[in-house]
């Protein structure tokens, strides 16, 4: 497995992750250049990007990275807590999947890493595998497994397809959220609720737990 080795970086090249972050969730990585991330983050020098990154692929993949291990470290870290205290439910585990998700405070990337992840694994999912490297989804990996378990009784196969079902509604509900309460235009009385949470992962657990 590769190993991550990123230098520490300046406060420009931070504003410049977090820039090319919310581009990349709003028009997809192939619709943004490096000029447009360096004129968006106020960059004089449009060769910005080569110069704290390398490439705009290997600023992709540190962003890939700067979530991923944050929320990989959540998510295990809180089912270790569930499984210490012997209480893990399938209520439970969508709980963890949905707040390791949007908890990303101070990390530059809470108003658009789960839409620029979204967005990649749906045009360049082999870039976003690449760069989880079978390392950082641990959690997500081990949250699938106590499901699998908990799933009432069906098909191996039936059990996998509820997973991939749950996946992407994780995904387009988180996507959505982010980008509603991004648009400081209105209020979003809906998706800034915690009512609204629990009711998300209400529908969740229904996923796994519905009769075959």
């Amino acid at each position: 497995m590769a190993r991550v080795d990123f230098k520490p970086r300046s406060d420009a090249a931070r504003h410049l992750k977090q820039i090319a972050c919310r581009l990349f969730a709003e028009r997809g990585v192939d619709g943004v250049t490096v000029r447009e991330i360096a004129e968006a983050a106020g960059q004089k020098n449009h060769a910005a990007v080569g110069y704290h990154f390398g490439s705009k692929e290997a600023l992709i993949r540190e962003l890939v990275l700067d979530g991923a291990m944050l929320i990989d470290a959540r998510r295990n870290a809180m089912l270790d807590a569930l499984e210490r205290r012997q209480r893990v439910t399938v209520r439970g585990v969508c709980e963890v999947l949905i707040r390791t998700s949007i908890e990303l405070e101070g990390s530059g990337l809470e108003d658009s890493y789960n839409r620029f992840v979204v967005m990649l694994s749906m045009t360049h999912r082999d870039v976003l595998m690449a760069a989880l490297d079978g390392r950082w989804n641990s959690g997500y990996t081990r949250c699938l497994d106590h499901l699998r378990s908990l799933a009432p009784d069906m098909s191996a196969a039936r059990k996998t397809e509820r997973l991939v079902f749950l996946g992407a509604y994780l995904g387009s509900v988180l996507s959505g959220r982010e980008a509603a309460l991004a648009d400081d235009s209105r209020e979003h009385p809906t998706w800034g609720s915690p009512e609204a949470l629990d009711n998300f992962a209400t529908t969740m657990a229904a996923i796994i737990e519905a009769k075959p």
